[in-house]
């Protein structure tokens, strides 16, 4: 019995260093994708921002959109207005006063009601849009020029259904900072490596594009409304099961979108609940099997820890279950970090470990209630 618990925590050890690794196959698979230099576009793309409360940052999202080495007569800008109660529309109509259209979410809606508001503000950015292929952002992201041109050049390469862009997150360099931006960068090595492998999808709707027409054939959001989150995934889920060939990840040094840290613990917090309120929803029982893994292999750290307090002879299974998961998530860390620049952030790495493994448990039980509270709404 004094070993059952060290012996399960090591075999949920040795699957999750299995599973890192695996990750970093996936990562080193996918190559990089380079514009060819004498490619000249032709697709006509809407850039859809759904906005609430944003004055801060919309401006500087906007003149990122408006800078973009891409043919202004076949750029389409739409911020649609999720019932904002500031200056978000005033900042973002000074910032590209004749390229931008707005559209309201409140006329938009009308007398109906809704759970799912961000999938109801995109679903009203493409009924009033005309490109052939739709780019969501968010409105705290900023995108270097070559962002759309990249985007372009696959698409009309690949003529994919969907295309699945890099995200950075931007660190202010405090600790809070380095744990979401370490944090972040193990997502986005997760979602390259899960795509090349086909282990289930990940996306991330701050850099996502798709076509009109796959979108329709899919019908769209429907059949998701009810759930609050998962604009995202649960979209390309259904594009996988119609376009199981035609899912295309933009690994792009060129593509990537810079999004901001979350400002203080509790917004971050929220925003890991959102997140994991759609773990519930996966419909893909690999990736569900996978986050339960996880999250079982963080809980028995923790169990065993708490332990070690009164069976010390259990502090060296847990060092070298401790040390294992450094070594596999550094494994695929480091090349990650030298995609986006950030190598110099893995020196907090070490020092952060406890509070990742306290952020997958808390984050993670929160997330099953399926109710959050953000900007300003509870939702469910």
């Amino acid at each position: 019995m004094n070993l059952l618990i060290p012996l399960c925590c090591f075999l949920l050890t040795i699957g999750y260093v299995g599973l890192m690794i695996l990750y970093r196959i996936g990562w080193g698979l996918q190559p990089d994708f380079k514009i060819q230099v004498d490619f000249e576009p032709s697709t006509r793309i809407t850039v859809i921002i759904p906005a609430r409360n944003e004055a801060q940052n919309i401006a500087a999202c906007i003149r990122s959109i408006t800078a973009q080495e891409y043919p202004s007569q076949l750029l389409e800008i739409i911020l649609v207005d999720d019932h904002s109660e500031d200056q978000t529309i005033s900042q973002a109509q000074a910032a590209a006063p004749d390229k931008l259209q707005v559209v309201s979410l409140k006329e938009w809606l009308g007398w109906r009601e809704a759970n799912a508001y961000k999938k109801e503000a995109l679903s009203a950015g493409i009924a009033n849009s005309n490109g052939e292929l739709i780019v969501t952002t968010d409105a705290d992201c900023v995108s270097g020029t070559s962002w759309l041109r990249s985007i372009a050049a696959l698409f009309e390469k690949t003529r994919a259904a969907m295309i699945i862009g890099p995200v950075n997150l931007e660190s202010s360099g405090s600790e809070l900072g380095l744990f979401q931006s370490l944090d972040f960068m193990m997502m986005q090595g997760i979602t390259v490596a899960t795509h090349r492998l086909n282990l289930g999808g990940m996306a991330n709707g701050a850099n996502l594009a798709f076509s009109r027409s796959a979108f329709n054939a899919v019908d769209g959001y429907e059949g998701t409304r009810h759930l609050a989150s998962g604009d995202d995934y649960l979209l390309l889920h259904k594009m996988r099961q119609a376009f199981p060939e035609q899912i295309q990840m933009l690994k792009s040094k060129a593509a990537i979108v810079q999004t901001a840290a979350q400002p203080d613990w509790i917004s971050f917090l929220r925003q890991r609940i959102r997140w994991a309120s759609k773990s519930g929803r996966y419909s893909d029982h690999r990736l569900t099997i996978i986050l339960a893994w996880v999250y079982l292999f963080n809980l028995s750290l923790l169990v065993l820890a708490g332990l070690c307090f009164w069976k010390h002879e259990l502090w060296r299974y847990l060092i070298i279950c401790w040390l294992l998961k450094m070594a596999s998530e550094l494994l695929l860390l480091l090349p990650v970090a030298n995609f986006f620049g950030k190598k110099r952030a893995l020196f907090a790495f070490p020092v952060l470990q406890p509070l990742h493994v306290l952020y997958i448990i808390v984050a993670g039980l929160l997330g099953l209630k399926g109710s959050y509270k953000w900007k300003g709404r509870k939702v469910h």
